[in-house]
């Protein structure tokens, strides 16, 4: 494996663990990272399945007992079939709109100004949402019914468009929707399981045939282990900090770097326009 190839598969697979339970798009971060690094095509689009399965892995370790726990107790424990029902619920209207629009939000939006001002607005969004005096209904994960599941799932709809944020999008739908920001928190973590996995088969299936290449499997497995570590990191460090913090530092992080990225393209220093994920 070349070095510079290598260098490459390292920092996306920095960029993946650090951004994807983050409110701050990972999706975004990689399209804007992978252009400047100079990665793309068929070997980009295999290897960012590959590093969000790392992503994911890393999740389902770090909650290996709680899903233990509810694996075991689904045959005959009410507490476990409900948090399953709402899993499968939040689950159900990304699936739908995701076959139906993958495609053409793929075609159409995965550009870095797309991605730039989705973090604008996602960010002052999440300023707006976390000046709201909270109406905590619900303060821990298991004490969540199918309706607020159901919100939450649609809310989650809209990391569909790139620099959004799928847990940004569940994280502040959550709060907005009488979650406490633990209960948010951590039901956004259990919700990226199945949507990262159905995503990841889907696209793997569509893309089946970009891991014919032997040749990229130390790309692939350099990336994966990359990505399962910092994630693991990530999600340890924002369980720790949303315990005594808000998520307004990641709000202005947003803004600030969406600000920073549509300000090199209208001075002409980058040519963000023409750039493609």
């Amino acid at each position: 494996m070349e070095l510079w190839l290598a260098a490459q598969a390292f920092i996306l697979g920095v960029v993946e663990g650090l951004t994807e339970f983050l409110p701050i798009s990972s999706t975004g971060h990689q399209i804007i990272v992978a252009d400047l690094l100079g990665f793309g095509g068929d070997r980009a689009k295999a290897f960012n399945i590959i590093i969000q399965l790392g992503a994911i892995l890393a999740v389902v370790w770090e909650f290996r007992q709680r899903i233990f726990g509810v694996i075991v107790g689904l045959p005959r424990e009410r507490q476990a079939q409900r948090f399953t029902a709402n899993l499968l619920v939040a689950f159900f209207p990304a699936v739908i709109l995701g076959v139906a629009f993958a495609d053409l939000i793929e075609h159409w939006l995965f550009n870095p100004i797309t991605v730039a001002s989705a973090l604008v607005i996602g960010g002052l969004v999440m300023l707006w949402a976390e000046k709201r005096q909270h109406a905590i209904e619900v303060h821990a994960v298991d004490d969540m019914g199918w309706k607020h599941a159901l919100k939450i799932g649609c809310a989650q709809c809209l990391a569909m468009i790139p620099g959004t944020s799928r847990s940004a999008s569940t994280i502040i739908g959550g709060l907005l929707f009488g979650l406490s920001r633990k209960a948010a928190t951590e039901f956004s973590f259990f919700l990226a399981m199945p949507t990262m996995v159905g995503a990841a088969v889907y696209s793997g299936y569509k893309h089946r045939a970009l891991f014919e290449n032997g040749g990229d499997l130390p790309v692939f497995a350099l990336g994966f282990v990359v990505s399962f570590i910092f994630a693991m990191l990530a999600v340890r460090a924002l369980l720790r900090f949303i315990a005594s913090h808000s998520y307004a530092v990641f709000a202005w992080y947003r803004i600030g770097f969406g600000l920073l990225i549509l300000a090199t393209w209208q001075m002409g220093m980058i040519d963000w326009s023409t750039a493609q994920g």
